[in-house]
């Protein structure tokens, strides 16, 4: 078992909670063994933890038959990922290899937890030239070797029910943010517990995703040039609001959204008709169809944007998102680890693995298949290509999610249970949150 410990400066920022034991790993004991082990993370992708098992079992399956090398599994909810990441960086019972969000890269780096990808590990994993250049800019911070490599990618879009949207005489997706909001409310009975949006109000992760993105349009930044908050700028208070006014004065969003903790919550919303639409990225795809539509039940269009933008605002509507593989830096079988990285983001197991998580390839020659040419897909292409901006690659981004995500989510709360959450309580949360970061609380 590793005993070696690496910074522990972000660790006070991740107070996501206790930490669960995630399901589905074979012994929680060590930490990866020897040459014929590796431990491995994975981060939940599917429409369940069992359901990214039940993929990943036989595809590991076969790194075993070509290695040797067993693999034990673990797959770990979002919720509480970020922390488990942490913790093992300051305990040393890590894994050898593990999925992170990609918007993690930076602080993660931070730790000195995580093998550099330098030339000599690039070329052990089949070379940096095969990925997606937009991909590689998410994956550490600027100038220096990055920590971890693309795995899935992923953009939001806006998924609306066909069905619905005929019954309401609606015959397009909306094109503006206001005409978002003015569909979701013709789509609205609240007396029969049906909407027109629906979101996950308990989601640290989503909640900053749409901060940042909302605060863009907005014309604002949650950062400045030297890597400082500044979270209270108007901009940013303006997108928050923009985001939480789908519950609170648009009141298209049922307050029992507020209580989603994860996407296939509001996935589930969306699929049993109690909500027409939803913002999500493309791998909600998979959710969707395991739920029972079907490809035809439903569509995607990109995230209108506000209209006009406000001074300053730019035409943002999705982060550069995606799912990036790291190796820990004092891995008993880092050969073996970046192994794993090489057949994971083999073009062959990018074509598998992205089809069945509804997520987009990250390596050249998989993007190109055709099993990722659909409508849908082209949509979210599309976003991520001409609309998305990369979160910021600091040191702190992670503390920016886990601070205004939860603040989002206490405001999320508070509209739920008839109390405001305007201009006001938007900056005194935004002041909280900033408040937390400088003191490493």
């Amino acid at each position: 078992m590793r005993r070696r410990t690496f910074s522990t400066a972000l660790i006070a920022t991740a107070t996501l909670g206790s930490v669960p034991l995630a399901s589905c790993s074979s012994d929680d004991s060590g930490s990866g063994g020897g040459g014929d082990t590796l431990k491995y993370w994975a981060s939940n992708q599917g429409t369940s933890l069992d359901n990214d098992v039940e993929i990943l079992t036989p595809e590991l399956e076969k790194f075993t038959q070509q290695t040797g090398i067993t693999v034990e599994l673990e797959v770990i909810p979002w919720d509480s990922l970020l922390q488990r990441i942490l913790s093992a960086t300051a305990s040393g019972d890590a894994p050898d290899v593990l999925n992170i969000g990609n918007t993690w890269s930076a602080s993660l780096q931070a730790t000195g937890a995580f093998l550099p990808f330098e030339d000599e590990q690039y070329q052990a994993i089949g070379g940096k030239d095969k990925f997606l250049e937009s991909s590689l800019g998410s994956t550490g911070a600027e100038g220096q070797p990055p920590t971890s490599v693309p795995l899935y990618g992923l953009a939001y879009g806006l998924f609306y029910s066909k069905a619905m949207f005929a019954e309401a005489g609606i015959t397009e997706p909306p094109a503006t943010w206001a005409d978002l909001v003015a569909d979701a409310k013709q789509l609205t009975d609240a007396a029969a517990d049906r909407w027109g949006m629906t979101v996950a109000g308990a989601s640290y992760t989503e909640n900053s995703h749409f901060a940042f993105m909302f605060g863009k349009q907005n014309g604002a930044e949650f950062f400045d040039d030297e890597g400082q908050p500044t979270f209270t700028e108007a901009g940013n208070v303006a997108g928050i609001q923009q985001y939480l006014a789908l519950m609170s004065t648009d009141r298209v969003v049922s307050p029992s959204a507020a209580e989603h903790p994860t996407t296939n919550d509001m996935i589930a919303d969306f699929t049993s008709r109690k909500a027409a639409m939803f913002m999500g990225q493309n791998n909600s795809e998979a959710t969707i169809l395991s739920n029972g539509m079907t490809v035809d039940d439903y569509g995607v269009a990109p995230i209108p944007i506000l209209d006009p933008l406000p001074a300053g605002g730019q035409r943002v509507n999705s982060h550069v998102a995606g799912i990036n593989i790291s190796v820990f830096a004092d891995s008993e079988n880092t050969e073996g680890a970046l192994k794993l990285v090489q057949f994971l983001t083999s073009p062959e197991e990018q074509v598998v693995l992205n089809q069945k998580f509804g997520s987009l390839p990250v390596v050249a020659e998989a993007a190109s298949d055709a099993a990722f040419q659909t409508e849908n897909l082209k949509t979210f292409n599309a976003v991520l290509s001409d609309t998305a901006a990369p979160l910021p690659m600091i040191p702190n981004e992670s503390q920016f999610e886990t601070t205004v995500g939860q603040a989002m989510q206490d405001l999320f709360g508070r509209i739920a249970t008839g109390q405001p959450a305007g201009t006001a309580e938007i900056t005194r949360a935004l002041e909280g949150a900033q408040q937390q970061m400088a003191g490493g609380a």
